[in-house]
């Protein structure tokens, strides 16, 4: 397993679900995960799924410029640290973001997302 070719996929696929169909998100996340979106946090999939859908925009995209992995611990986990942007409709300038997940390893051989946290840079 290339961690490097891990994090890549997953963020492309993290991120294309979350701009086309964010209630998609929800397998990727199981009852012990946690999201702290700015300072909230939030356990279990329908919790976060249903912050994530309760944003206030329809449409977004992200753009990212950065990503970061680590192995993490005995059992196989990942440490990816994603930073980018985000383009809302309608709103001229993109804002920038840092996210950091804690990828778990399942016994199915693929990866659910234990911890979330994600931040808006406000430069």
């Amino acid at each position: 397993m290339d961690p490097d070719a891990v994090a890549k996929a997953f963020v492309e696929h993290y991120y294309r679900t979350f701009d086309a169909n964010r209630a998609g998100l929800a397998g990727l996340y199981q009852d012990g995960s946690m999201l702290t979106f700015e300072g909230q946090k939030l356990q279990g999939p329908q919790a976060i799924v249903g912050k994530l859908t309760s944003l206030p925009f329809d449409q977004c995209l992200h753009s990212i410029s950065t990503v970061d992995c680590q192995p993490s611990g005995p059992q196989g986990g990942m440490l990816v640290f994603v930073s980018g942007s985000l383009a809302l409709a309608g709103e001229h300038h993109p804002l920038k973001f840092s996210q950091m997940f804690h990828l778990m390893p399942t016994p199915q051989g693929s990866f659910y997302v234990l911890n979330d946290i994600f931040r808006l840079n406000y430069a």
